[in-house]
């Protein structure tokens, strides 16, 4: 394998991010990338637009700027967007039962369920009951149909824990309800397009030629070793997830709105600017603030700790509040990680979006040192101008 260049470019008073994306090429252990990119945009304007490495394991191929790859739960933030307009245009409100657009879901008590539990995983269906293997995920009826026969796992709104894998079908399906159109469709047609990004849910094999090979984890953490309280565990045991999965066509096409967003850097970044900047420099605006306020209040009571996660005062409307401290040291910031390292969030303050995504995954299912060390290398080079 040859030595790994840097390509792309940062606005001057950005050059800490060049610095800190290439020491993860050469970083030893876990988290050595193998191909990546990361962008980031200031009030607007694009400041950061980096990629490097390969995107195939042995070698062969260049990264480029075009170049996708499946971000995992990432992909959560592309659908909190798609719902926010879906509210934004008086479709559905959060507060309305999902039952009234779903009337499927009503059963086995999930009647009262609300549009803004679901999205702050708080509805009770964490993971499915009924067997499902990681082929079933990429039928999207199926996993419907399973989610309106299921019974909640704790009474709804009274915890939270996070739905992994479910909340993409919950949430998806209540677009499609109210819109009348795939997900996959109304992602390309109200996000993508307007962004002009490259944001697909369910990949046509016209953009196969773009997407890199998922690099499963040098070493996996084991489901079955975490200390979790049954009604967590369901997010991840049942189907336990196949990092390789993204490699396959069958998960590329279908529509999987938890988790298989086929992405780049930029386009994630662009997708959080129109959060903070939308109308400003080269970011059109797809919500207006008050959707975008409402998206990053938090949503449970105040001290409540997510089962799975184990943070406290988590989420949003489909998004992840910066609580933790992972997308730098404003605790007003938020957005999406994915397993394995992938990531956009954004500092509403600073008015600074970030978008980063790799195909060498790493172990953690949270924690990833990556997206700490290129948060605060692009936001302390933001303070300084």
């Amino acid at each position: 394998m040859n030595a790994v260049s840097i390509e792309g470019f940062v606005a001057p008073g950005f050059e800490a991010a060049r610095e800190v994306f290439a020491r993860n090429f050469a970083r030893p252990g876990d988290y050595q990338e193998l191909g990546a990119s990361l962008a980031a945009f200031h009030r607007g304007r694009c400041v950061v637009d980096l990629w490097g490495g390969y995107a195939y394991a042995a070698g062969t191929h260049q990264w480029t700027r075009d170049t996708l790859i499946n971000v995992w739960s990432s992909t959560k933030g592309i659908t909190a967007v798609a719902v926010g307009l879906c509210v934004e245009w008086g479709l559905v409100r959060y507060g309305d039962n999902v039952a009234s657009v779903w009337p499927e879901f009503a059963d086995a008590g999930k009647g009262e369920i609300t549009l803004a539990q679901v999205m702050s995983h708080q509805a009770g269906l964490p993971g499915f009951v009924e067997k499902t293997s990681v082929e079933d995920q990429c039928d999207w009826d199926g996993c419907c149909a399973k989610l309106a026969r299921q019974a909640p796992a704790w009474p709804p709104g009274t915890a939270s824990s996070y739905h992994a894998m479910t909340y993409g079908w919950l949430a998806g399906e209540v677009v499609r309800r109210v819109s009348g159109r795939r997900f996959g469709e109304f992602v390309h047609d109200h996000i993508a397009k307007r962004l002009d990004a490259s944001l697909f849910v369910g990949l046509p094999a016209s953009e196969e030629h773009r997407v890199a090979e998922m690099i499963a984890p040098k070493r996996m953490a084991v489901p079955d070793g975490l200390p979790l309280p049954a009604a967590a565990r369901m997010a991840i045991a049942n189907p336990q997830q196949d990092p390789k999965a993204p490699n396959r066509r069958a998960w590329r096409k279908a529509e999987i709105p938890a988790a298989n967003a086929q992405t780049n850097a930029i386009s994630l970044a662009k997708l959080y600017a129109s959060l903070v900047s939308g109308g400003k420099g080269e970011v059109p605006k797809l919500l207006s603030p008050e959707i975008v306020a409402m998206m990053i209040a938090p949503a449970a009571p105040a001290g409540r700790q997510d089962m799975f996660l184990g943070f406290t005062d988590s989420w949003g409307l489909g998004l992840a509040l910066n609580t933790p401290g992972i997308y730098g040291p404003n605790p007003r910031a938020f957005g999406h990680s994915g397993w394995g390292g992938s990531f956009g969030c954004a500092d509403p303050d600073q008015e600074i979006a970030i978008g980063y995504v790799c195909n060498q995954m790493g172990p953690e299912l949270v924690g990833d040192p990556r997206t700490q060390g290129l948060c605060n290398a692009i936001l302390e080079s933001a303070k300084r101008l």
